[in-house]
C-alpha cells in the first residue's frame, strides 16, 4: 500500500483569525517547485475566502524560509500552478502574475523569514505586505551572477536605487539587519523569538475588521501603483527574458538540465566564496 506524500504546504490556525501557511520541503530547503506553488496559491486563496481568517502568515519549515525555485530536472516536468500565456518571456511573466495574485488578496499577508531567503524566495517574500526576519536571515539574489536579473524587479522599489544596484551587480546576500535598513523588511527579531513576535503582530492586525483592513491595505498598494510599480515589474520581465538568451545563462541552465544543479551553482558562486561554496555541507 502506497504511503501518501506529505503536503508541501501545511496550514494551521495558531491564534484566532490567523491562518499560518508553512512551506514544507525542509529536506530541499523549501525549494519552490511548481507542485509546492500550486498548493501554496490554493491555500492562500482558501484563506482569503475564509470569513474566519483576518491575516495570513507565511513561513518555511526546517533550516530556512526558502532557497528559491526548484532547479532540478524533475521539477521542470511539473505543470505550472496557473495559466500564463505562452511564448517568449513566459516564465518571468508567470512569476509576476503570481506576485500580483498575492498582492491583490484582500487579507494581509505576513512573511516570517528565517535562514536563507534566496532568488525566487525573495520575490515571494516581497509580494507579502509585511516581512519580519530572524536575525539569522540572509536575503540574496545570486542568479544575477550568471543567469538573469529577477523575474520581478522589486529591488528598486523596496530598497532604493543604490542598494538595488549593488545587489544586482554583486549578487551578494544582505544580512537581516541590512535588509531592514535598506527597506526589504520591517523588523528583525532574535531567531528564537521570531515566531512569537510575528504572532503578536498578526494578532494586532487581526483586531481590525477585514472590510476596513482590505481598504487600508489597498490604499498603500494603489499609491505604489500610481508611482508605476505594477507597470515597472511587468516591464522588467522583458529584461529577464532577454538575459536568458545570453551564452552565460544558457551555459548555467545546461548544467541544471544535465542534473548537476550543485555543480552549476558552485561554478556560479565559487569565485565569490559565499552561499553553498562557503557552506559545503549544505545541499
Amino acid at each position: 500500500m502506497e504511503t501518501a506524500s506529505p503536503p508541501l504546504v501545511l496550514s494551521d490556525t495558531p491564534r484566532p483569525g490567523i491562518r499560518r501557511l508553512t512551506l514544507n520541503r525542509p529536506e530541499k530547503r523549501n525549494a519552490l517547485s511548481n507542485d509546492l506553488r500550486r498548493q501554496l496559491f490554493a491555500a492562500l486563496e482558501a484563506a482569503d475566502r475564509d470569513a474566519e481568517v483576518r491575516v495570513i502568515v507565511l513561513r518555511g519549515a526546517g533550516s530556512c524560509f526558502s532557497a528559491g525555485y526548484d532547479l532540478s530536472p524533475e521539477a521542470a516536468t511539473q505543470p505550472p500552478p496557473y495559466h500564463t500565456a505562452g511564448g517568449a518571456g513566459f516564465w518571468p511573466r508567470h512569476v509576476a502574475e503570481g506576485v500580483f495574485r498575492i498582492w491583490d488578496l484582500a487579507k494581509p499577508v505576513v512573511a516570517q523569514v528565517h535562514g536563507w531567503c534566496l532568488a525566487g524566495a525573495t520575490e515571494l517574500a516581497a509580494a507579502c505586505d509585511l516581512v519580519y526576519l530572524g536575525d539569522d536571515a540572509q536575503i540574496g539574489y545570486p542568479p544575477v551572477r550568471g543567469m538573469s536579473p529577477p523575474d520581478t524587479q522589486f529591488h528598486p522599489w523596496l530598497c532604493g536605487f543604490r542598494s538595488a544596484m549593488e545587489q544586482m551587480l554583486t549578487g551578494d546576500a544582505l544580512s537581516a539587519h541590512e535588509a531592514v535598513r535598506v527597506g526589504f523588511a520591517n523588523r528583525v527579531f532574535p531567531a528564537a523569538d521570531l515566531e512569537s513576535e510575528v504572532l503578536k503582530i498578526a494578532e494586532r492586525i487581526a483586531q481590525i475588521p477585514p472590510e476596513v483592513q482590505q481598504i487600508n491595505k489597498r490604499s498603500v498598494h494603489r499609491a505604489m501603483e500610481a508611482m508605476g510599480l505594477r507597470a515597472a515589474i511587468r516591464a522588467g520581465t522583458e529584461m529577464q527574458a532577454l538575459a536568458m538568451t545570453t551564452d552565460a545563462s544558457k551555459q548555467t541552465f545546461a548544467g541544471f538540465r544535465a542534473g548537476d544543479v550543485r555543480g552549476a551553482l558552485d561554478a556560479r558562486d565559487g569565485a565569490f566564496g559565499d552561499y553553498r561554496t562557503a557552506e559545503p555541507e549544505q545541499e
